[in-house]
């Protein structure tokens, strides 16, 4: 066991992957079940993602996932990573995010991000260009103040039920989100721990720029990222290949598919492209035996100051999935009541 891995909060992200074979609606269903099972294994939170027109993820409206999420759960902390606020109007983000805390109060973690559409027509088909992207500081103000009663963009006007509420906000780092985070007095959400040097760049500088506000007295860090555990080393790389394929038939296609099982992938006569990108796809993740992964992750928690972890694995084979995130508890004790009881605290 690592003092230093117990001692940091293990949180999930999932994107609500769909694999071959399956639709859209189960993989919904998938990420319901796989949050009551993470629950059981004392993880500190769960969040959902916002993607559209992405034929492999379901994840499409995060606030309605998130409240299926939070129903069908009782002690795990649920939230988004994230709600891309430059798609939203910010009233919307906060009347929704208010009815969420309201009905499980305590239990809600309002994660944004800075992304809009992902191609023309999305962002056409949504109402927003890229520039929409460009003033997320200001959008991410306005959000804030529908909830102290601040905001002066448009006065008389309230966002019902959450002005009074305190739903805690989390800035997703991309581009310059490290540094909006700072400003803002934010915790900060950053990935992918593959890209160290960068990855620990940002986190110097949000915490050399980080401002105290009425949401967050002190710098507060999630890292992000693949993690995978498994019996051997090579199972554990099996774990990613889905995922790894994927990306490399998106960066080759444009279109980001269902996960494939790795007996297909492996099949595959890949071009000298695909080839290069699956391969780029399978290193530099967390992934390995027990004792591999304690000290990967070790070394990431002491370079980066990390106060919690959020693991982001997707893997076309859902039990040994659900397989690697036990293990992961175990590395970090996360089944003990006592941490449990502490970890969904706040």
């Amino acid at each position: 066991m690592s003092a230093l891995i117990e001692s940091t909060r293990i949180s999930v992200l999932d994107r609500s992957r769909i694999r071959e074979g399956q639709d859209g609606p189960q993989a919904l269903r998938d990420t319901v079940r796989l949050a009551q099972e993470l629950e059981a294994l004392g993880y500190h939170r769960f969040w959902v993602s916002e993607h559209h027109s992405v034929p492999g993820v379901a994840g499409s409206a995060p606030t309605v996932l998130a409240a299926a999420v939070a129903a069908a759960t009782s002690t795990i902390r649920v939230g988004t990573g994230g709600v891309m606020l430059p798609n939203h109007q910010p009233l919307v983000v906060a009347e929704q995010f208010g009815v969420l805390e309201s009905l499980f109060p305590g239990r809600i973690d309002m994660g944004l991000g800075r992304s809009v559409g992902f191609t023309d027509g999305i962002r056409t088909a949504l109402g927003r260009t890229k520039k929409d992207a460009e003033d997320f500081a200001g959008q991410l103000t306005e959000l804030l103040g529908w909830f102290d009663g601040e905001q002066s963009a448009h006065p008389q006007v309230h966002a019902r039920p959450a002005e009074g509420l305190r739903v805690p906000p989390y800035v997703l780092a991309v581009g310059e989100g490290a540094d909006i985070a700072a400003g803002a007095g934010l915790p900060l959400v950053i990935g992918d721990v593959r890209g160290r040097d960068r990855m620990l760049a940002a986190i110097d500088r949000y915490r050399a720029g980080f401002r105290p506000s009425a949401w967050s007295e002190v710098p507060y860090v999630v890292v992000s990222g693949t993690v995978a555990v498994a019996e051997t080393q090579e199972e554990a790389r099996r774990l990613l290949m889905s995922e790894a394929w994927s990306m490399a038939y998106s960066r080759t296609h444009g279109v980001f598919p269902p996960l494939a099982p790795p007996e297909r992938i492996e099949a595959l006569s890949m071009t000298a492209k695909e080839r290069g990108f699956y391969e780029s796809g399978l290193r530099g993740h967390i992934a390995g035996t027990e004792e591999q992964v304690t000290h990967a992750l070790e070394t990431v928690v002491k370079d980066s100051g990390a106060d919690e972890v959020l693991v982001t694995t997707s893997t076309y084979n859902r039990g040994a999935l659900l397989e690697s995130f036990r293990r992961l508890a175990g590395i970090a004790s996360l089944a003990d009541a006592t941490t449990v009881q502490s970890r969904n605290t706040g």
